[in-house]
């Protein structure tokens, strides 16, 4: 693994206008993350971890500051820019499944790749949803699955197009704590395939102690940056 800084934030300010008042939702973050690295964003509801997460992949436009992800400048980018941009190099898992009713598994997954233009689409939404564990559910419908079925569905989705970057914003809130489990331990184990770095936002210590790196953030900072595997050497030592 390289230490080829794949996300840099610098000095990012995020400001949202509430009525007459302005609402500070980050307020100044400084962060580089290196390529193929697991790094979790952990806060309370309210901290901020959601818009950092935003910010980074370019669904929010920070206020102040600079965004660089996979050596390109999104603050540079208009919105149309922005979208191909994410469409090949960024994944993005969220809690809520957000699949199309209308669609079957396997179309849904097949989706971005008909969209980016790759050829066999079909076949390789098909591949996705077997390394998924899903090759029975490939033609039903969201209706039809369960709760974590259709987080499996979203994760290959998300993994289909091997995107440099995959973003987990509580890929696990609406799932019970079993099934949770498996889907971490699913986007772990593809992250490490298809060798993606990955920013996980949680709230969960446990979770965010199996990512190489830990961010703590509060009132929209960072306050605290934990290498877990040198915490994990000095325990070892003592």
């Amino acid at each position: 693994m390289t230490d080829t800084k794949i996300l840099e934030l610098k000095n990012i300010h995020l400001r949202l206008k509430s009525n007459d008042f302005e609402v500070k939702i980050l307020n100044g973050i400084d962060l580089k993350v290196d390529e193929g690295k697991a790094v979790a964003i952990l806060g309370a509801s309210g901290s901020g971890k959601s818009s950092m997460m935003s910010v980074m992949n370019g669904l929010e436009r920070q206020t102040e500051g600079s965004v660089m992800v996979a050596g390109h400048v999104l603050d540079k980018m208009n919105e149309d820019e922005l979208a191909m941009f994410r469409r090949d190099n960024i994944g993005i898992i969220l809690q809520a499944f957000h699949l199309i009713p209308t669609m079957t598994a396997i179309e849904n997954v097949a989706v971005p790749l008909e969209l980016a233009g790759v050829s066999g689409a079909e076949e390789k939404a098909k591949k996705m949803l077997i390394d998924v564990g899903l090759e029975h559910r490939m033609d039903h419908f969201p209706t039809q699955l369960s709760g974590g079925e259709q987080q499996r569905v979203a994760i290959a989705r998300a993994m289909a197009p091997q995107p440099k970057i995959l973003f987990a914003d509580e890929p696990t809130g609406n799932l019970d704590g079993k099934t949770g489990h498996n889907i971490i331990e699913l986007i772990f184990d593809l992250k490490e395939k298809n060798d993606a770095t990955l920013i996980l936002i949680t709230h969960d210590q446990e979770l965010a102690e199996k990512c190489d790196e830990i961010l703590h953030i509060q009132d929209g900072l960072i306050t605290n940056n934990v290498d877990v595997h040198e915490n994990e050497g000095k325990k070892v030592a003592e």
